[in-house]
């Protein structure tokens, strides 16, 4: 008869704790998802080139309303600690010194999947909306489209939609944020 395993959950805190000890290497791709420390899937030419892509046409398009932040940690809650791919954050008033930014700071997040389609729409998606975050764009290269995800209720949107490389996706918090699906999409 074997012993039941026992999973322990980290915190953010104990999480950068083995980080500064020394636990992971700095090339080590992994994330906390509710307290779990998850191996990032590896990403491909046109993840890249599409998070490039991206970076560029949000930095243009927002300016100096929102600050754009590109496979960097954004704190949802006790336990999780995902690298969203794009975090489109408030632009904070003083800029200077360390900042790890929160789900309260996010205005938008965008998740782009290949190899990680199934672990971003069944892990992260709810958990970005059980920490509130307003609007996450999920780009779905392989089936080529859009999923925008809007008015988070526990931990699910109630406002899903499926955009085609047809149409155009604009962002909630930021108005002048109208990007054509086929430009995202390439």
């Amino acid at each position: 008869m074997g012993m039941p395993l026992t999973h322990r959950r980290f915190t953010v805190d104990e999480y950068h704790r083995m980080a500064q000890a020394g636990v992971f290497h700095e090339d080590d791709r992994v994330e906390l998802l509710e307290g779990e420390i998850v191996e990032m899937t590896p990403v491909g030419g046109r993840h890249v080139a599409c998070v490039i892509r991206l970076t560029d046409l949000l930095s243009s398009l927002a300016g100096a309303a929102a600050t754009i932040s590109v496979q960097n940690p954004l704190v949802l809650a006790d336990h999780s600690e995902p690298q969203p791919d794009i975090a489109v954050l408030r632009r904070r008033a003083d800029p200077s010194g360390a900042w790890l930014p929160q789900h309260q700071d996010a205005l938008l997040v965008i998740e782009v999947a290949d190899t990680s389609l199934e672990r971003d729409r069944d892990v992260k998606v709810p958990l970005y909306a059980r920490a509130g975050v307003p609007e996450v764009w999920l780009v779905d290269l392989l089936a080529d489209r859009i999923e925008v995800f809007r008015d988070a209720q526990g931990d699910t949107y109630t406002d899903r939609r499926s955009l085609d490389r047809h149409s155009t996706v604009t962002a909630l918090r930021l108005p002048n944020v109208a990007i054509a699906a086929s430009e995202i999409l390439g």
